[in-house]
């Protein structure tokens, strides 16, 4: 799946187009450590709720949790918004809801990437519904010159250009999540 080239670069190709490795799994996991620390600092005398994004937040979900060192529980929403492309339909689909009870809670919403902020707006305004005592969100990846949407994103992870990415919890036609770095359209 993933080679190496003669300058050392992990290369993947898929189909026609080929990927480099644009962030790798040290630099992933290094900056998970620090947003772990500073949401810690920030919700130390809470109880925060985290709702991580399926499917493509589930990697950095788990591993932001790992870091977390304060009392918090988790819960999912899933969306549908790019289908099997590689840009977004313009249109965001609610496929699961909530189970946890959001009232008067801190909410710490956990996404792969802000991408044109499309979805970030449609899951603020379907949790602000529910009355939480607060709202922040967590991005692994965001895309800041795609933005066309007035969202805000509390924890960054990474900005990245605006290209398509792969890679750890991003799909590609909802394969290639399983890799443990991130991957970068080449030109």
């Amino acid at each position: 799946m993933v080679e190496t080239d003669s300058k050392g670069n992990k290369i993947l190709k898929v189909g026609s187009e080929k990927f480099v490795e644009y962030i790798s799994e040290e630099k992933i996991q290094k900056r998970i450590a620090e947003l772990g620390e500073e949401i810690s600092k920030e919700y130390r005398d809470k109880l925060p709720v985290f709702i991580g994004i399926l499917n493509g937040s589930f990697l950095f979900m788990a591993d932001l949790m790992k870091n977390v060192t304060v009392r918090s529980e988790i819960d999912f929403l899933k969306l549908s918004s790019y289908g099997d492309a590689k840009i977004s339909s313009g249109k965001v689909e609610l496929i699961k809801e909530l189970n946890a009870d959001i009232t008067d809670r801190y909410v710490v919403v956990v996404e792969d990437i802000v991408d044109s902020g499309l979805s970030i707006k449609y899951i603020s305004e379907l949790i602000l519904k529910h009355q939480p005592a607060g709202l922040k969100v967590a991005s692994l990846l965001v895309k800041p010159k795609s933005i066309k949407y007035d969202v805000k994103v509390d924890y960054t992870g990474f900005e990245i250009p605006d290209k398509f990415v792969l890679g750890y919890g991003l799909d590609y036609a909802q394969k290639y999540r399983n890799l443990r770095s991130i991957f970068i359209l080449s030109e």
